[in-house]
């Protein structure tokens, strides 16, 4: 920054929701908008602070003088598992009880400024789900971004969670409704989407209870959206255009500047570069196991960090990929099946041992991008389809919970990059279904689609392209602009 006078800075308070897959592109931002000059302050609950300090190192959340680490509470019972916390709990935990918590924060950061010369906060980037943000943006009198880390045709998922109640068609009238072909029904009133079944929607709708406390947490959430001075994604224009035109016209202005993570890589090689935000212990030693295969050859399988599978599910998809005879690279969270430690049988280690490699959490982004990765196994989280697509890997998706369905059918139906595994699995069809994404012809012209949309990604992200000027504008129109009551 040179001899420039601190309190001049302007100063972005950054608030991910605490888990893995929103701290990862909320720090990305961040990074960002310091490298843009913004001094920033970034913020994790308690919980998580404690976690990234044993997986990164002690000293690994000292910061610069210019991006500081904070924390509040998360509002739930302490804990020292080192697991991803329940998401329903959290969910209510957040929208209830850290209001107080974030508001004294920014409160803080205006007196240390007063005293120390930093500056004083000028501006609020939260995660879109953590709307509570936004009365205490509005207590200081600065513009407020929220950060949905959803894909755009997740997001508008949960927006017409309101019209599928108002239609009835929400709340399930029972449990037989999941299993008797109701979940196919076609939802054809969608702006900007085409082909959606009531199965691909975000599935938290997938309830019998008309109080259900994720479907008010997501009402609650899309309607504070529209108080935000702005929203911003981690997509690009191309990649979900149409989803984003019918988006545009209902709600404030709407910025995509993705894929983020090729944005931050641009950075010059500065002290942020070190800044990491994995909640596990990365194994570096995938990488070098990866380069001792050759191109292509290589299914990636990771669930992400909250997916969790029954011991049954765990074991058809390990002979599933035995079977299939290809070589994989499997990540397994120690938390990965509910209530217990994931155990395979030995048998199937015995058959693979020759060509695969079980790891407990890696750097993803790197892994994909390996020339030995030829596909890739995913419950179709949005970061996890995000980098997929930025390394033109094709994909075979297993969605788990929220809006993993639609980036699902997305993959499939819109961008022709992927094949979707029947949510209850069988071995055969992990099988058939892995082969013909190394070795098929649809593997092939799948591949030939994500190589396409790779080249599209990198458009977005060069300093003309529609993220880079994107994020230009929201800097300029938006986090520097005086607060508009």
């Amino acid at each position: 920054m040179g001899s420039t006078d601190m309190t001049q800075m302007p100063h972005a308070v950054c608030i991910p929701y605490p888990a893995q897959g929103h701290i990862n592109p909320m720090l990305n931002l961040a990074k960002l908008l310091h490298h843009r000059g913004f001094h920033v302050t970034f913020v994790n609950t308690e919980y998580n602070h404690s976690r990234l300090l044993r997986s990164r190192g002690p000293s690994s959340l000292d910061g610069l003088p210019s991006f500081r680490f904070r924390t509040i509470p998360d509002g739930l019972p302490p804990s020292d598992a080192d697991a991803t916390q329940d998401v329903p709990a959290l969910c209510q935990s957040t929208q209830k009880s850290c209001l107080p918590y974030f508001r004294d924060l920014l409160e803080k950061l205006n007196e240390e400024s007063a005293m120390s010369g930093s500056p004083p906060v000028s501006c609020v980037v939260s995660d879109g789900v953590m709307s509570f943000t936004l009365d205490a943006a509005e207590a200081v009198s600065v513009p407020e971004v929220l950060f949905w880390t959803t894909s755009l045709c997740g997001f508008m998922g949960y927006v017409q969670y309101r019209s599928l109640i108002d239609r009835g068609l929400a709340p399930l009238k029972d449990a037989s409704y999941l299993t008797n072909g109701y979940l196919d029904t076609a939802v054809d009133w969608i702006p900007g989407m085409t082909n959606i079944r009531l199965r691909d929607l975000p599935s938290f709708i997938r309830t019998t209870d008309p109080d259900d406390p994720m479907v008010d947490f997501c009402l609650v959430e899309t309607e504070r959206a529209k108080r935000a001075s702005a929203i911003v994604f981690n997509t690009f224009d191309q990649l979900e255009h149409e989803v984003l035109d019918a988006l545009k016209a209902m709600l404030p202005p709407i910025y995509t500047l993705g894929p983020l993570h090729l944005l931050t890589e641009q950075l010059p090689s500065n002290d942020t570069r070190s800044i990491g935000s994995n909640l596990w212990k990365e194994d570096q030693g995938c990488l070098e196991w990866l380069d001792l295969k050759s191109p292509s050859s290589v299914v990636y399988v990771n669930f992400g960090s909250v997916t969790v599978m029954s011991p049954t599910q765990l074991v058809e998809f390990a002979w599933g990929l035995a079977n299939s005879g290809q070589t994989f690279l499997w990540v397994i969270r120690p938390d990965l099946v509910v209530g217990d430690t994931a155990i395979l049988p030995p048998e199937f280690s015995a058959m693979t041992r020759e060509r695969s490699l079980l790891a407990s959490w890696c750097p993803q982004v790197q892994v994909l991008r390996h020339q030995a990765i030829g596909g890739f196994l995913t419950h179709s989280g949005w970061n996890s389809t995000i980098e997929s697509i930025t390394a033109g890997v094709p994909v075979v998706c297993w969605p788990f919970f929220a809006e993993q369905q639609m980036n699902c059918r997305y993959s499939c139906q819109e961008w022709g990059i992927g094949m979707e595994i029947d949510g209850d699995v069988k071995r055969d069809e992990v099988e058939r279904q892995v082969r013909e994404l190394m070795e098929g012809e649809r593997g092939k012209e799948m591949k030939r689609k994500a190589m396409e949309w790779k080249e599209m990604a990198r458009e977005a992200t060069r300093p003309s392209g529609s993220s880079c000027l994107n994020l230009d504008e929201v800097i300029d129109k938006v986090l520097l602009s005086p607060r508009r009551d």
